[in-house]
């Protein structure tokens, strides 16, 4: 019996090792940011970007969305974020809440200026771009593209125009 008990026991240790191994695995090379310093920056609208969307420059995942928040006085989201310590973010950069495509979510694209100094940690993006709603644009596409822009109501009388 009491092997039995420890080959169970050992069996377990392993399962737990093993998923132990995976999830160190799985942060490692799925870029979660470990550290960096916070920026923040005020938008309008956020639609869609979530608590850990990508915060990239150039296309580049250089950190995290680590915060959303309301500003009851202006009625803006804050969204805080992280960027890794090696990326210094030039004062004058902008934020745009960007997506990946028609299926893709939402992402936090900073846009460098070309400012020499850089925002210290705690700073803040003063430029800033709010989400674009595609379905209201993919609506107004078709509700205005249909008619040419112009209103679908008929000519007075019903009939047909040389």
């Amino acid at each position: 019996m009491a092997a039995r008990s420890f080959v169970e026991v050992a069996t377990g240790a392993v399962v737990i090792a093993l998923a132990g191994l995976f999830l160190a695995y799985a942060v490692v090379h799925t870029g979660v940011a470990t550290g960096g310093y916070t920026l923040s920056a005020r938008f309008n609208d956020i639609t869609g970007l979530g608590l850990g969307a990508d915060v990239r420059i150039g296309g580049v995942k250089v950190g995290s969305v680590t915060s959303e928040a309301l500003d009851p006085s202006t009625y803006q989201a804050v969204v805080t974020f992280t960027v890794a310590n090696d990326v210094k973010v030039p004062k004058d950069s902008s934020a745009v809440v960007a997506t990946e495509g028609l299926l893709g979510g939402n992402y936090l694209e900073v846009q460098p200026g070309g400012d020499t100094a850089s925002l210290p940690p705690g700073g803040r993006i003063m430029a800033t771009q709010s989400a674009i709603n595609l379905q209201s644009l993919l609506g107004k596409f078709i509700f205005n593209g249909a008619s040419g822009g112009k209103s679908a109501a008929p000519k007075p009388g019903g009939g047909l125009s040389p």
